[in-house]
């Protein structure tokens, strides 16, 4: 994606196919889902950006307006203490752990030196590290002690659909994200509000303080994920919408899909290279990128995996 603000996600996964199939031993709707539910009744809303702080090419616009119907979403992004229960339910192994490898900021490596594999072409901030995965989100030199309550990530777009297929559940389509992301403000930039920064000054969201790359002030107390339930939730009550971790949606992405998406329940294109994802994540900065908007949109191929991207559930 070329513009001014290129995204925070890391590079795409290469030299595998695109569209892995999600492992048939993995169960339909057996499992636990524990995560708090929050019934939407669903309606009208704009969806796109209105605020003219959009990027070049990544189809926030136009605006136009959009049902969605009644769906119940998590609270949550879904924690590494709720994926653990489906792995270890299943045995399923994650795309990161057949490969080998995943991508991680270079400020959270905990690896041996001859297990990073150099800096990514473009973003030298980011590096494919050996043994790097949900259980070992630095590396190998790292696990999820303390870490029951943040968001699992590491998890491709084929591993959330496998945790979904267990659970009986399914990613929420790019509509029913904004929507509610929006938490009923209709046209807000962010899920409270149209400033970053209230009359306290407090930090609303995990995004990165400082000079990216390099220096992280941590003002908002985290340098990588926060716990679930950090900061406030929206006015539908819903956890960190933007900020945290980059979450999956199920939509192929298309930058031009706005300008013929169907008015009622829109799924997306009916093909692409990549799955859209949403709402920023931990290393979001004005000067690199600036998505931890409602509207703002990234992608990355389903196969792709990196530490600062999970994802959250819908039904139906």
């Amino acid at each position: 994606m070329s513009d001014e603000h290129p995204s925070c996600c890391a590079p795409a996964r290469t030299g595998v196919p695109l569209d892995l199939p999600v492992r048939s031993s993995v169960p339909s709707a057996a499992g636990e889902h524990g995560i708090e539910q929050i019934a939407l009744g669903g309606g009208s809303f704009a969806m796109g950006n209105s605020n003219g702080d959009e990027n070049a090419g990544d189809g926030e616009t136009p605006v136009h307006q959009v049902e969605v119907a009644p769906f119940s979403i998590d609270a949550t992004s879904v924690t590494n203490a709720d994926f653990a229960r489906f792995a270890d339910a299943t045995g399923y192994r994650t795309e990161a752990e057949t490969f080998g490898y995943s991508a991680v900021f270079h400020l959270a490596l905990a690896a041996e030196p001859d297990e990073v594999m150099g800096p990514a072409s473009g973003t030298p901030w980011w590096a494919g590290v050996r043994g790097a995965d949900w259980r070992h989100p630095g590396g190998s030199r790292s696990d999820l002690d303390g870490l029951d309550d943040h968001p699992v990530t590491h998890v491709s777009w084929n591993d959330a659909v496998a945790y979904c297929k267990w659970a009986g559940r399914r990613l929420p389509t790019e509509a029913q994200w904004e929507y509610a992301a929006r938490g009923g403000l209709e046209g807000a930039r962010y899920p409270w509000g149209d400033e970053l920064l209230g009359d306290d000054g407090a930090w609303p969201c995990n995004i990165w303080q400082g000079e990216f790359p390099r220096a992280n002030t941590e003002e908002d107390g985290y340098l990588t994920t926060a716990p679930v339930r950090t900061f406030e939730p929206n006015g539908y009550g819903l956890w960190q919408m933007v900020g945290n971790v980059w979450e999956w949606c199920e939509d192929w992405f298309g930058p031009r899909y706005y300008k013929f998406s169907p008015a009622e329940n829109p799924h997306g294109p009916s093909l692409g290279a990549a799955r859209v994802m949403r709402g920023g994540s931990y290393l979001c900065h004005d000067s690199y990128c600036n998505r931890y908007r409602n509207a703002a949109r990234s992608s990355n191929t389903p196969e792709s995996s990196m530490g600062n991207a999970g994802f959250r559930t819908v039904s139906p």
